[in-house]
């Protein structure tokens, strides 16, 4: 079995990220250094195809485990998820010396970290991304919360987990729409930081759509690879960071105005990064190649490329409740070329406006 590994180097909070085929047989070895008794939570998608392997390694290494299965979707993503999380917690007497485990995606990931990181003051967790798009996103760095009717992503804390085990195998079981909206994640990691990447993805995006597990293996790498690098510059974005919000402000504002769950968060943001790239034309010298290279990558994923007919208005109000507002300021990520991404809070109603209908 091949596993590479990647440190999120973070000083003492510092933990590894295990990718590799087959790794969930492996969990009980790799979780029992760090306690023996977890608290599994998952959804009953998830746990019908993994939650039982899971159980059965950590059962084999002498860990103790229980679960806690919540709906499954973005929609449920909420304060009342939240607390009938800490309710079974208490239900089952969980202490600080007990983990938690995310098993399934990135709703999973986001609720059990908050959950962690408000149980009893903070308790340590663990990821288990079973998406591709909580594989190379949502599982490393630390983001956790649940969603509010006025803003998505609002609400929540800074979090680390202890252990990120990437098992890519859990993608075969994985519906085409979700794997499609994993690789905008993908897609963005490239357009802000790596030109070369951008590049292989291109010419292997055949490859990866058939979910080839040498491709795959390096398109969840050099991800993860990317973010880790990020989050250990800026862990609590206060600079960087947000350059990995490419795509974000716009696509955050489709989900919030469309319903939670209408469209996956990958589909908006592949979208919103459409609408990003034709206002990095506009305000940062995006060339119309490079622009045209983004959408077509976008389009050939099978994401939509077209956002949804709102007023600019409700744009601009679904966008102003945004984390990147700053002083008032709506801070938006734009592209200066493939591979090279900057924050700019200049930009102008105009400019977003030109960038919408240059989009519809």
């Amino acid at each position: 079995m091949s596993v590479q590994t990647l440190t999120v180097e973070l000083g003492a909070r510092s933990y590894p990220l295990h990718i590799g085929t087959g790794l969930l047989s492996q969990a009980g070895a790799m979780i029992s250094a760090l306690g023996r008794r977890v608290v599994i939570v998952s959804n009953p998608v998830v746990a019908q195809h993994y939650l039982e392997p899971l159980q059965a390694a950590l059962g084999s290494s002498g860990v103790r485990s229980d679960a806690v299965i919540v709906p499954d979707g973005e929609a449920h993503k909420s304060w009342a998820t939240l607390y009938d999380i800490h309710t079974r917690l208490l239900e089952l007497r969980v202490d600080r010396s007990t983990l938690l485990v995310a098993l399934g995606g990135g709703v999973i990931g986001d609720l059990t970290g908050f959950a962690a990181a408000t149980y009893q003051r903070g308790v340590r967790f663990v990821q288990i991304p079973t998406t591709l798009l909580a594989q190379v996103d949502s599982s490393v760095g630390g983001k956790t919360g649940v969603n509010h009717p006025l803003g998505k992503n609002m609400i929540g804390a800074f979090h680390q987990p202890s252990l990120v085990l990437i098992d890519t195998s859990t993608l075969a079981t994985l519906p085409v729409r979700e794997f499609a909206a994993g690789m905008a994640e993908v897609i963005k990691y490239g357009a802000i930081r790596d030109r070369a990447f951008f590049d292989w993805l291109e010419t292997k995006l055949e490859a990866l759509m058939a979910r080839d597990s040498d491709a795959v293996a390096k398109a969840v790498f050099e991800s993860c690879r990317i973010k880790a690098q990020i989050v250990a510059a800026d862990e609590r974005e206060t600079g960087e960071r947000a350059l990995l919000n490419f795509g974000h402000t716009f696509g955050h504002a489709i989900e919030t105005a469309s319903g939670y769950g209408v469209w996956l968060h990958g589909e908006a943001v592949g979208t919103g990064m459409v609408i990003a790239a034709a206002l990095s034309r506009r305000v940062s010298g995006l060339s119309q190649p490079d622009e045209q290279r983004l959408a077509g990558l976008v389009e050939r994923v099978g994401l939509p490329r077209k956002p949804p007919a709102l007023p600019f208005g409700r744009w601009m109000e679904l966008m102003s409740v945004d984390k990147k507002v700053l002083a008032g300021s709506i801070r938006f990520i734009v592209l200066e070329a493939l591979g090279s991404a900057a924050v700019r809070a200049d930009v102008s109603t105009e400019d977003v406006a030109e960038a919408l209908r240059a989009a519809a």
